[in-house]
């Protein structure tokens, strides 16, 4: 009994593992940069997905939409014009010309006509007779340019042309779209629902792209953080039960382990004793198997020694 005794007083004893309650955080950051304009929640503010977190005044974002817009109008009116072609009043005009052509033509043949015919009477010189054709050649080629004037003005713009006004539409629109989903983003909404526990940015400070200015914790996605060393993992293997003691509420609260992971090569690796195998630390969550309201992050947790 003595030798029991004593062995039992100098055995190694075995320590409570402490761990700390930890909850999933979601950081809220704007896609583009700007200077925080409103702030519409404090700290300890419990919000739902899509509420209003914060604002940014961007007055580069506002302008991009001005001239994004401006540009779709002038697309579209271009587009406009190749679809609706020459308008009454050009088509008239060209028409006009081309009578006016035909008239000419027509004068300049019959004065060629009577210039021959003195020629063929040996009146008038072939140089006179060669200039009067030559105009009434002109004449012609004139009248011929115009009616295709006309013809081209009832047409209206080409096919082509249409579709790349058309096409000129769509691209602008698509310029629209992005500067309008900009400006949306000046305006930051809550992905999910939490409470704010940290505000980075305030109102009229710079928000650098992606900058986390508002951090929300889920307090319903909670879960316990161990330190464990490889040889006591037998007793946290997953899916095992534990109750532990969590001092702050001065209750016990039952976990389940739900994740094992490796921590990192550096410090944690312990020898186990003198010549013989280094022990590895793992890392082991574990989630409440109940709903427990009371818990917060940074909360201690004691998990009985195993014996």
């Amino acid at each position: 009994m003595l030798a029991w005794g004593l062995w039992k007083a100098f055995a190694p004893q075995s320590l409570p593992l402490q761990g700390q309650i930890e909850a999933q955080e979601v950081h809220v950051s704007a896609k583009i940069p700007g200077r925080v304009g409103q702030l519409h929640v404090q700290l300890g503010q419990q919000l739902k997905a899509g509420d209003l977190v914060f604002e940014l005044d961007s007055p580069e974002v506002q302008a991009k939409v001005v001239q994004a817009r401006a540009a779709q109008e002038a697309a579209q009116a271009v587009a406009a014009k190749a679809d609706a072609g020459a308008r009454p009043e050009e088509i008239e005009m060209a028409r006009s010309n081309w009578e006016r052509a035909g008239t000419g033509a027509r004068l300049a043949r019959t004065t060629y006509q009577r210039v021959q015919a003195m020629y063929d009477e040996g009146v008038l010189a072939r140089q006179k007779r060669d200039e009067a054709e030559a105009q009434w050649r002109a004449a012609e080629q004139q009248e011929q340019a115009a009616r295709a004037q006309y013809v081209l003005a009832r047409k209206g713009a080409r096919r082509e042309d249409q579709q790349a006004a058309n096409a000129q539409v769509r691209q602008v629109a698509g310029v629209v779209t992005e500067a309008e989903v900009g400006l949306a983003e000046t305006h930051i909404k809550a992905p999910v629902g939490g409470e704010v526990s940290k505000i980075q940015i305030q109102p009229g400070e710079l928000a650098p792209q992606g900058f986390p200015v508002v951090t929300l914790v889920n307090l319903s996605d909670l879960w316990a953080v161990l330190q464990v060393r490889e040889d006591e993992m037998a007793a946290y293997a997953m899916g095992s039960v534990h109750s532990a003691e969590v001092p702050a509420l001065k209750t016990r609260v039952s976990f389940k382990v739900s994740s094992i992971s490796a921590l990192p090569d550096f410090a944690t690796w312990r020898a186990a004793r003198p010549g013989g195998t280094d022990l590895r630390t793992f890392e082991v969550r574990l989630r409440p198997t109940a709903h427990a309201a009371a818990l917060r992050p940074g909360m201690s947790v004691v998990f009985p020694a195993l014996l």
